[in-house]
């Protein structure tokens, strides 16, 4: 059954994009200052827990200064992109290429904060 009215929520994740001469010193004011559990490290990503969310710092070599990108949920995500679009929300899935087989995309508030849109 479609639902007529679709609801977004807050997703579970927050990210920093971070340029390369910062993230070094932004990760270790997560680990080190602030003492935040850390939950993934990889080479150019570390996630810590941030109370009921996971703080992504994510190192971007092509940025010259900080990001804050937040996820968005949405319990009908075809729907939901209707929507967007008829508010005139700016999509713009070209910021970063999302796995073939995930259902989101990229949107950017007013604000240019960008926004992932996915399923909950």
């Amino acid at each position: 059954m479609h639902n007529s009215k679709h609801q977004f929520k807050a997703g579970n994740n927050i990210a920093i994009k971070v340029p390369e001469h910062q993230f070094s010193a932004t990760v270790s004011f997560y680990k080190d200052v602030l003492g935040f559990e850390l939950v993934r490290e990889e080479e150019h990503s570390v996630a810590f827990e941030f109370g009921d969310k996971v703080l992504w710092v994510d190192l971007v070599s092509t940025l010259s200064q900080s990001e804050i990108w937040l996820e968005v949920r949405s319990n009908d995500l075809e729907h939901a992109a209707k929507h967007l679009h008829e508010k005139g929300v700016v999509r713009c899935d070209q910021i970063e290429p999302l796995p073939d087989d995930f259902e989101g995309f990229w949107i950017s508030s007013p604000a240019n904060i960008i926004h992932l849109v996915c399923n909950n």
